[in-house]
């Protein structure tokens, strides 16, 4: 999958160069994403390009959250198009997931703690 990665400071942004994260390319994205979990704590997830999101791709989304919980990190997403929010938003991820409108507002929030 492509994916843009960005180091700032101790946050990796990654940005899906996609339009759907589903159950045509969840585990790409799993599997992309082991590289750059393992180098870091702090993740935000900038969702700009997503237009569609299934059950599969929030699975992805969260097994990146379990692992940077486990560690003891945290992950923002941000940037998250009307589509994928509706989702976001059934699913209830913003429960247990900081969802913010821009990458500014993820790494600000990320001083905070």
């Amino acid at each position: 999958m492509q994916m843009l990665v960005e180091k700032i400071a101790d946050v990796a942004v990654v940005a899906p160069q996609v339009e759907t994260l589903d159950a045509s390319n969840a585990d790409d994205f799993r599997g992309d994403m082991e590289a750059v979990l393992r180098d870091t704590r702090k993740l935000v997830l900038d969702m700009s390009k997503l237009t569609f999101l299934d059950s599969r791709g929030c699975g992805a989304i969260l097994s990146c959250l379990k692992f940077l919980s486990e560690a003891g990190g945290d992950l923002k997403l941000c940037c998250v198009t009307r589509p994928a929010r509706i989702v976001l938003d059934l699913v209830r991820l913003y429960r247990i997931c900081e969802i913010v409108d821009t990458k500014q507002q993820a790494l600000a929030a990320f001083e905070k703690t």
